[in-house]
């Protein structure tokens, strides 16, 4: 049988059979992704190379948890890569976790980066930052409790509320502050918006690019992939357009999200997997890690990407993302309850 790059397709027969013999396979480790599949490769590519262990991926951009949890036990999946904290709760929540306690991957991963189960580890992280228009912008410091100030109405820009990164700084804003704070917080922040929420986190540099807006909400990561977009080029001048502030970076540090990994419940490779996520937390895979997806590394002393670095630096809020988990459903009935993605007041 002929390798692809990602051997997606092997994969997608595997779970559709669910072979138990051929899951079984010496050598193997079956991947159930969300984070997109020529991302991971480089990292997959050279655990591969260096263990002889071939990694399989099946990517999907949504029902990974339902996809495992249909699949029952005889599920080939080993590991879950996934891109924010709220899909790692959720597979945890969903029942298609199990706990990993390796000294390797606590020595190597922080524990305001870990599940306290131990049933997912954070790999890298990503700022929820302000885009600020060079142009129209002169500060170079800013808070998050600042977005509410008058002094910015009409002159933000986000993307819908109810998008999983917003919803994990609401929730951190809640974790800081309480409900009540929070509510009148976002009802300020809703009525500075210059139009209604919409678009990605390229489009609101986009629109500050346009002269829609003067700032906007937007994860570090999209900055290094606008800034080295070779298929769409106009990116780059979007990128151009902004600069990036890290807020409360003078005082309780910027909000973080994480990309992670967690050991599927009925991995049939336990032993391969439990290989690839310490290999994952290593200090080479991280560095390959960060110079691919322009995101931070966890592992302490590790340094990101030039480009990334060319952001300035950041200081990351210290508190658990577990913490922050358990407000995102307080946060997401709060986006609803001022009815942000309404768009300001007239």
């Amino acid at each position: 049988m002929a390798r692809t790059g990602t051997r997606a397709a092997i994969l997608s027969l595997m779970a559709a059979a669910a072979s138990a013999s051929h899951a079984l396979a010496d050598g193997e480790v079956n991947i159930y992704s969300y984070r997109q599949p020529e991302l991971i490769q480089p990292l997959l590519d050279t655990f591969e190379k260096e263990t002889g262990i071939t990694p399989n991926v099946l990517f999907l951009d949504k029902g990974l948890v339902e996809r495992i949890q249909a699949e029952g036990a005889n599920s080939p999946a080993d590991i879950i890569l996934t891109v924010d904290i709220a899909r790692l709760t959720e597979a945890k929540e969903g029942g298609v976790t199990q706990p990993v306690n390796s000294e390797i991957i606590n020595k190597d991963i922080p524990a305001n980066y870990r599940d306290p189960d131990g049933d997912w580890f954070g790999l890298t992280t990503r700022g929820r930052v302000v885009y600020a228009s060079k142009e129209r912008v002169a500060q170079n410091d800013i808070t998050y409790e600042e977005l509410a100030d008058p002094k910015w109405k009409g002159k933000i820009c986000t993307r819908d509320g109810q998008h999983s990164y917003n919803i994990g700084l609401f929730a951190s804003m809640i974790a800081h502050h309480g409900e009540a704070y929070t509510e009148k917080w976002l009802t300020d922040l809703k009525n500075n918006l210059a139009r209604k929420p919409d678009g990605t986190d390229r489009d609101q540099a986009k629109a500050i690019y346009a002269g829609e807006c003067d700032i906007a909400l937007g994860n570090t990561y999209y900055v290094g992939l606008m800034m080295t977009d070779e298929l769409e080029p106009e990116q780059k001048d979007w990128a151009g357009a902004i600069k990036v502030l890290f807020p409360n970076a003078k005082d309780r540090g910027t909000h973080v999200n994480i990309s992670g990994m967690a050991l599927a419940k009925n991995a049939p490779n336990k032993d391969n997997a439990i290989k690839l996520m310490e290999f994952l937390a290593s200090g080479e895979a991280q560095h390959i890690y960060a110079e691919q997806v322009f995101e931070y590394p966890v592992l302490p002393g590790s340094e990101p990407a030039d480009i990334v670095k060319s952001f300035g630096p950041i200081k990351p809020d210290p508190l658990p993302l577990a913490d922050i988990a358990a407000n995102r459903k307080k946060a997401s009935e709060l986006v609803d309850k001022v009815g942000y993605n309404d768009g300001p007041a007239m």
